[in-house]
Order: C-alpha cells, then structure tokens, then sequence
C-alpha cells in the first residue's frame, strides 16, 4: 500500500477530490491511503502562524521553516519528500511510476510569496514543478501528481492496460488519438484504417500515429 501524506494550509482542497473516481477507488481497493493535514497545527501561537516577513525585505510573506519540519517529523516521513516549487524540475511520467512503486510519499504544498529555502535544502529530497509558470499555492500541483500517481496503483483502474497506453507511459511519446461512435459527426469522419477490424493495421497506425504528433510535439518545443 502506498501511503501518502499532503502537508497544506488549506486540507479542505483535498475533501472532494480524493472521495471521487479513481481517487476514490485506489483507496476502497486497498491500494493507497491519504493523510492530509493541516500545517497550522504545528504551529504554537495563538493566530496558529505559518508566514513571516522575509529577511532583507521586499514584497510578500515566507512560510516559516519550523511548522514543515515539525508536521514531517509528527508524520515520519522517509522520502520521497517532495517541495512542490516553480523552482522544481519538471514533473514527469516517469516520476509518477517511481512514486506508484513506492510505500511513500510526501507533498509539501507552499503559499503566499516563497518558502523558507531551508525547507528545500534540509527537508524536501527533491523539488517539482508543473511548468513553467506560478499558481497561487501548491495544493494545484500537489493534487495533479498525486493523480498521476495513483491512477498507476492496482486497483485504481478497472483495466490497468489502458495506463499502459496512455501518452508518456514507460518513456513512450504521445499516444495515438482515439474516436468512438458515430463514425461520422457533421461531416467529421473516424479514418478508415479503425473501422477495418484489422488489428495488425490498426496496431501500425496507432504506433506511426503517435511517434508523427511526439516529433511535431518536438518541433513546436523547438519553435
């Protein structure tokens, strides 16, 4: 069972999120739990203080280093610890599977203008990020690679193969887009390779398919 642990401001993000779908089905199979809590309980004022100015001044607050160690410690947490932080590399597949395959994992989500760096050089093992750009805190992200993750674990999915197909599964490119009924819709039609019931043609075009949209993918990078 993988556990995984979310160290937030705002718990409440997560209520709905993991009562639904595949969320909700890993944990009901066995397969995952979720401890979700609430950073400002490690805190030991009475405005329960998780932010401060930041040294040398400038614009925003910096959470404070000493109520992440703390929740860390009360969760015994063993790596991966991650630092969700648009300083990060970015997040990949390949970082999901690692993690399904774990007992383990910890997100550390950030807010206001920056965390305590300390909490990234002495706390976290790794930083991630989704992209380059910024959100208003990292419970966004923390939600997007618990997802990923957990989608991998047995009994998250009713047909685990479908995973295995998907874009970026196991260092692959993009997939092979997908159709369903009807085979025409205003005048869009499904290729004709699909409807052929032949599996070895249908097997080509999927593989040709998505290694053409992984070097337009490239280029448009590139560009």
């Amino acid at each position: 069972m993988l556990r995984i642990n979310v160290v937030t401001i705002f718990p409440e993000f997560f209520t709905g999120p993991l009562g639904l779908s595949i969320l909700s089905r890993a944990k009901n199979a066995g397969a995952v739990e979720y401890h979700v809590v609430d950073l400002r309980d490690y805190t030991h004022d009475k405005h329960r203080t998780v932010d401060d100015a930041p040294y040398g001044g400038g614009a925003g607050m910096v959470m404070k280093p000493d109520p992440f160690f703390e929740a860390v410690d009360a969760l015994g947490s063993t790596p991966p610890i991650v630092l969700l932080s648009a300083r990060g590399r970015h997040f990949r597949q390949a970082d999901a599977a690692r993690f399904a395959a774990g007992d383990s994992l910890t997100l550390l989500c950030g807010h206001y203008k920056d965390v305590d760096q300390r909490v990234a050089d002495h706390l976290a093992t790794e930083e991630l990020s989704l992209g380059d750009f910024v959100l208003t805190g990292g419970e966004p992200a923390a939600l997007v690679l618990l997802d990923a993750t957990v989608r991998l674990l047995p009994g998250a999915m009713s047909d685990l193969e479908s995973a295995r197909t998907d874009s970026f599964y196991d260092a692959a490119g993009i997939s092979a887009p997908s159709y369903t009924r009807p085979p025409v819709y205003r005048g869009h039609v499904v290729p004709d390779v699909l409807l052929s019931g032949d599996h070895r043609r249908i097997a080509d075009w999927r593989r040709d398919e998505g290694a053409r949209r992984t070097r337009e993918r490239g280029n448009n990078k590139e560009s």
